[in-house]
Order: structure tokens, then C-alpha cells, then sequence
């Protein structure tokens, strides 16, 4: 699942990255509302995580403009102002969730679970075959045993469970989980799902990761 944070404190916004990137998020960070337009342009983000008081555009803009653009991303707001008029603009502005800082990290990451969970179905579990995801502890399991699931491993791996049979493209994935300001080569890609086709052998999976040549990945069931 992949994240823009839109924080004008720079070691705030540190911190939190490395809070989500801790809990196997990807993110994205930007430091001011104009940056956080064109990035959640791209349509590319799971949640978006927005201060209010920034430099070039306030949160509650950034926040106005999307949802007049029909977009309709979970947002959680993260600002200093507890005021109840404060909380009541940026709800009715359309966000599905204001935090107040100083914030508590399980609250911080309880709340991203709440706002995001409809895109998983009310469940933080996925299952193919005879392989669970589970989105809360991060294990990939079989009736035959378990792995923890490594940052980049679990967001490739809750890509293709959660949309089994679908072709993923290898620049879908770069996209996705390594993000359009990354250096890494695109041959990553293949390096991970070498990863997951080992731990999915390991717990001897009825699945498999199959690639389609030009064009992507996808979980199938084993013929």
C-alpha cells in the first residue's frame, strides 16, 4: 500500500515515514500543499496523510481541490489545530479522519487501518489457493507453515494476491511500491518475485507467480 505524506516539518515528516516504511508501507514525502497536487495527480496512492498549515496550498485546499476532481482517496489530517471548528471544516471538506498532533504511532497507524480498510474488504486477510496474506502481521502462510514478509516482499506480494489472475506489469510495480523519485533499476522487480517464488515453494503453495513475457506477473493457480 503506497502513501503520500504531505508534512512541512522535515524531521516530522521523517519520523513518520519511517513509522509507515516500519509497518511496510511505501511512501512519498512532499513538503508542501503544490507538490502534494501534483503528486496525488498521478492517482497512484492508497491514502494520503496531510498537514494543514503548509506553505503554497493549506492541506484544507489540497483536500477541497481532490474531492472536487471526484477523487476519492482516504485522507487523514495531521495538524496542530484541535479546535472543534478546525475538525469540522476539514470533515466537511471530505477528509475520513482528523488526527492532532502531538499523535500516539498506534493511533497514527490504527487510523490509516480504519480509512483504508474498505479497500480491503473489511479484511486483513487475503487467500489463493492454499496461501494467506495477512496484512496485520505480515505473514505469508500455508497449512504447512509461515513467513514474515520483508517491506518490499509483503507490498509486492499484497499486489498480486490482491488481484488474482491479473497481469501486473513490471512498471505497475515499480510505480506502486518503489515510486516515481526512485533510483532502483527496474530488474528489482524480478529480483523480489525470485524472493516470493522461493517462500511460495517453501510452504508449498497450490499458487504460483507466472510471468507473461512483455508483459508483467500474475498469481495462478498450479496446473
Amino acid at each position: 500500500m503506497r502513501i503520500l505524506l504531505a508534512e512541512d516539518e522535515h524531521s516530522l515528516a521523517r519520523v513518520i515515514v519511517k513509522i509507515f516504511e516500519k509497518n511496510n508501507y511505501s511512501v512519498d514525502a512532499v513538503h508542501d500543499g503544490e507538490d502534494a497536487l501534483l503528486y496525488l495527480e498521478s492517482g497512484n496512492y492508497d491514502a494520503a496523510v496531510l498537514d494543514i498549515m503548509m506553505p503554497k496550498v493549506d492541506g484544507i485546499t489540497v483536500l477541497q481541490k481532490i474531492r472536487a476532481q471526484g477523487n476519492p482517496i482516504p485522507v487523514l489530517l495531521l495538524t496542530a489545530k484541535s479546535e472543534v471548528d478546525d475538525k469540522v471544516l476539514g470533515l466537511d471538506s471530505g477528509a475520513n479522519y482528523y488526527l492532532t498532533k502531538p499523535f500516539d504511532t498506534k493511533e497514527l497507524l490504527a487510523t490509516l487501518r480504519t480509512i483504508t480498510r474498505s479497500q480491503s474488504a473489511g479484511n486483513s486477510k487475503w487467500n489463493f489457493g492454499n496461501i494467506t496474506l495477512d496484512r496485520a502481521t505480515f505473514e505469508l502462510a500455508s497449512p504447512t507453515g509461515s513467513f514474515r514478509l520483508a517491506n518490499k516482499e509483503f507490498q509486492m506480494m499484497e499486489l498480486l494476491i490482491s488481484n488474482p489472475r491479473h497481469i501486473i506489469s513490471t512498471e505497475r510495480f515499480m510505480e506502486k511500491i518503489w515510486g516515481f523519485d526512485s533510483e532502483a533499476e527496474i530488474n528489482v522487480v524480478w529480483v523480489y518475485i525470485s524472493y516470493l517464488r522461493k517462500k511460495l515453494a517453501a510452504l508449498h503453495a497450490t499458487i504460483q507467480i507466472k510471468a507473461f513475457r512483455n508483459a508483467g506477473y500474475a498469481l495462478e493457480e498450479n496446473t
